[in-house]
């Protein structure tokens, strides 16, 4: 099952616990999904990787908003954007650890021939590809960073 199916049967599933605030996620999920299949050029159809960029910039929208929410003391705004994140990120793949991540940073970087920190937008261009959803882009910028410093 696709994660297109896979959101709209939790749909439904969510309809009938009536719960509120993972409706809503979903929903909102679903919608942007459409709009991708829709798009000119979609063929009508969405790979799980472009669905999962999809949940990926979702999950960071509904994070900053929240970050703004807080900075304004309207934590009751703040506390639901968190938790329709915390409902899209269980369709995203595992996190990887800062451990894991410096790993497989480290494969990236002898895969590329990267000696030094000029050679950063090499590695970002790959690490950026293929950590896709696994782990944020600013985590894996400043990882880099140190290792080519380091």
């Amino acid at each position: 099952m696709n994660l297109f199916d896979k959101v709209s049967e939790d749909i439904k599933k969510a309809m009938l616990a009536r719960e509120k605030v993972r409706l809503e996620a979903l929903r909102g999920a679903k919608k942007e999904f459409l709009e991708a299949k829709t798009a000119k050029g979609a063929n009508g159809e969405l790979s799980d990787e472009n669905a999962t960029k999809i949940l990926v910039k979702m999950v960071k929208q509904r994070k900053e908003s929240a970050r703004i929410y807080q900075e304004n003391n309207r934590q009751e705004l703040a506390d639901n954007e968190l938790a329709e994140a915390a409902v899209l990120e269980e369709y995203l793949p595992g996190q990887l650890s800062p451990e894991e991540l410096d790993a497989e940073l480290k494969a990236i970087i002898a895969e590329t021939g990267a000696t030094g920190p000029r050679d950063m937008g090499k590695v970002m261009g790959v690490a950026s590809k293929r950590l896709a959803g696994r782990a944020e882009g600013r985590a894996i910028s400043e990882a880099v960073k140190n290792l080519l410093n380091s």
